[in-house]
């Protein structure tokens, strides 16, 4: 979605193509649940997954559009096989027998086209175990964040008391719950800070009840799994934290089942943090130092609670590095919005639609 509205707001006309039925789609208010300025049209309708790729591409031609823009290879594939312009987005690695034969078709096949990955790793995991090579039609582009959602954020206390939080030192984790994502080091530092409020925003309903009857267990009465909030909402609760985790583990699920993101992931939730300017302290995963560094983030190695405790405690107990480490992370997400993301992605594309129809006939 924020895709989508980075496009628009770009001057594109773009029509979005989805599953049906989705519940955000269903008569929701986009723009609340996406925190979006601009909501796109939005096309669903009902389709095996697996069939789905098929029929959005057919469903797409009858719009006759000027490039195709997708995550999915097979319809990037087919975009090319009719002589339409295509973006290519890759989130993850290709699976299974049939997944990287899309992606060398994709890069063999001739035509106006452009494989954006979210980093770097991602690239060049694909060159080395997949035989993609196509540098000249790639595009390095991380996720991204809406700057102007996080402009004059209020201090942690006061956005603590807009929320009705507990006034004392907060330390936040946004996001799912999946496998993966630290949640038990989260209770674990948790028990060995109780002066110290810990929150959780996000999750599913059956992850939030599983750790929430996990605080109870063990009787942790400084932790708070809030649950979901409205997108719109998050910047408010990532202000409300005087120190954000991104405590990933050496292996980082995702919802589309038992996929390991860790060595190619490009979390949005990194880029809202450093435009929240709270410090971060997160795991030392290789592709996260893409981002950030030494001057943005308090670094440890996934799983060892004893550096985290570490870690923590100095945060807690210093608040000028606290405040150069939020600080250098705001002003470096200036180099990461939406609208300037799509810019690179889409530089030169203005021309393609007229060439490929040009070589069409």
């Amino acid at each position: 979605m924020k895709v989508a509205q980075a496009m628009l707001q770009e001057g594109h006309e773009l029509l979005l193509l989805g599953f049906a039925p989705l519940a955000e789609f269903a008569g929701g208010d986009l723009c609340r649940f996406y925190g979006l300025e601009i909501a796109p049209q939005v096309h669903t309708f009902e389709a095996p997954r697996r069939l789905f790729p098929y029929l959005a591409f057919w469903k797409a031609l009858g719009w006759r559009p000027d490039l195709i823009y997708t995550w999915a290879p097979q319809v990037a594939v087919l975009g090319l096989l009719v002589g339409k312009p295509v973006v290519l987005e890759a989130h993850l690695l290709p699976s299974g027998l049939v997944g990287p034969l899309w992606y060398r078709l994709f890069a063999l096949l001739p035509g106006k086209k452009r494989l954006a990955s979210v980093t770097q790793a991602l690239y060049r995991l694909l060159q080395e175990r997949h035989h993609l090579h196509m540098d000249s039609e790639v595009v390095i582009a991380p996720n991204g964040v809406d700057l102007e959602r996080f402009a004059d954020l209020p201090s942690p206390s006061q956005s603590r008391a807009r929320l009705a939080l507990p006034e004392k030192m907060t330390v936040l984790c946004s996001g799912h719950l999946y496998a993966g994502r630290g949640a038990a080091l989260f209770l674990e530092l948790a028990a060995r800070f109780p002066a110290v409020h810990f929150l959780w925003v996000g999750g599913r309903s059956r992850e939030l009840e599983y750790w929430r009857t996990r605080v109870a267990a063990q009787k942790l009465e400084n932790v708070t799994f809030y649950g979901f909030v409205p997108n719109e909402q998050l910047p408010l609760f990532l202000a409300a934290a005087d120190i954000l985790l991104m405590p990933y583990e050496q292996k980082i699920g995702i919802s589309s089942g038992d996929i390991d993101s860790s060595e190619i992931a490009s979390p949005m939730k990194m880029f809202e943090y450093m435009a929240a300017g709270r410090p971060i302290l997160a795991s030392d995963l290789p592709v996260l130092r893409e981002v950030l560094d030494e001057k943005t983030a308090v670094f440890c190695p996934p799983n060892e609670a004893g550096s985290w405790e570490k870690a923590l405690e100095q945060l807690l107990a210093d608040a000028m590095l606290r405040s150069r480490l939020g600080e250098e992370a705001k002003w470096r997400a200036r180099a990461y919005t939406w609208r300037e993301r799509a810019r690179r992605i889409l530089q030169g594309s203005e021309t393609w639609a007229k060439q490929a129809l040009t070589n069409t006939f």
